[in-house]
């Protein structure tokens, strides 16, 4: 297996994989990229953005992301394909695999790998991804201004999510699948009783049509009993929030400390983790906002933060 050595590994290639290359690769401590599963993350799968500064016209997602990688390549970030697929934080310098393949060490970690958004697994959210289907309310409600919308889910973020809706469409559905909402007390009376929104308990959704785009849900209430019922709702996005997946069982398996539903612990305002010399940025990282803005902004800390480790320690 052939052997490596890389000063900087940043793991993962979305806003802050990207951003922690920026200024990694300014400060001289010799960036390495490696995309991952989904090179780009999840922001290549948007159509247009709107809320991130310095694009007062908005741009697209993949088009974005093409720019950030651009501009890391010109400081000298080295981009590569490639996926972390096993990793030792008990060496120094640290040992990863790539691609089950080919061994690197590394002197600092950057750790960008994103979160995964869950999906009900529906044909439909995959032929709609764009045109209707998202699983960032903040992100993309802004296009469903005075329009109809659905968001999935019964726990405090689907509560979230359709209140912030309700405040630009004219009509909100919450497809839940169980007879009550799990959300506190707090956010379910918020929805309870906001006029714009309309809960639909003991239902599963299983199917979206549209020749545009989305413009309906197949639904079914009391799925699987003797009151089954299936019924068909006309409505212009569909958004899922029923969480989301922090993409850290390869660093979370050498060691590195997730909090219970796997986002890593950082020690903040800093980025380092438990392991000295291994940092984490972006959504992995970051349970309550999952935004790119926030994730550029961690990539950033990421990599003064491995500047500074390398210089205290004599590795610059």
């Amino acid at each position: 297996m052939a052997t490596e050595h890389i000063k900087t590994l940043i793991i993962g290639s979305g806003p802050a994989g990207y951003t922690a290359g920026i200024y990694a690769s300014r400060s001289g401590i010799s960036p390495v990229i490696y995309e991952g599963l989904q090179p780009g993350g999840q922001l290549t799968t948007t159509t247009d953005i709107d809320n991130f500064p310095g694009y007062p016209e908005g741009i697209n997602g993949f088009e974005m992301m093409a720019q950030l990688r651009q501009q890391a390549e010109r400081f000298g970030t080295e981009v590569r394909s490639g996926y972390v697929t096993a990793a030792d934080f008990g060496t120094r310098p640290f040992r990863l695999t790539i691609d089950g393949a080919t061994e690197v060490t590394a002197d600092a970690v950057i750790v960008a790998t994103g979160a995964s958004a869950k999906y009900l697994g529906l044909p439909d959210e995959q032929k709609y991804a764009g045109q209707g289907v998202s699983a960032c309310a903040t992100c993309d409600g802004f296009f469903y201004r005075k329009k109809t919308v659905a968001v999935v889910g019964g726990g405090d973020t689907a509560c979230e999510e359709a209140s912030y809706l309700a405040n630009l469409a004219n009509k909100v559905y919450m497809i839940v699948r169980k007879d009550y909402l799990r959300a506190t007390e707090a956010m379910r009376k918020r929805v309870e009783e906001n006029p714009k929104i309309e809960i639909l308990f003991n239902t599963n959704t299983v199917g979206l049509f549209g020749d545009n785009g989305v413009e309906g849900a197949h639904l079914v209430r009391h799925r699987g009993t003797d009151r089954e019922e299936a019924f068909d709702i006309a409505i212009d996005g569909f958004f899922l929030a029923i969480g989301h997946k922090p993409n850290t069982d390869v660093v979370a398996a050498a060691g590195v400390v997730t909090d219970e539903a796997g986002y890593i612990r950082v020690d903040d305002p800093h980025t380092t983790t438990n392991i000295e010399g291994v940092f984490a940025a972006g959504d992995c990282a970051d349970p309550n906002y999952r935004q790119a803005i926030n994730a550029a902004a961690m990539g950033c800390r990421a990599a003064i933060d491995a500047d500074h480790y390398l210089a205290a320690h004599n590795l610059k």
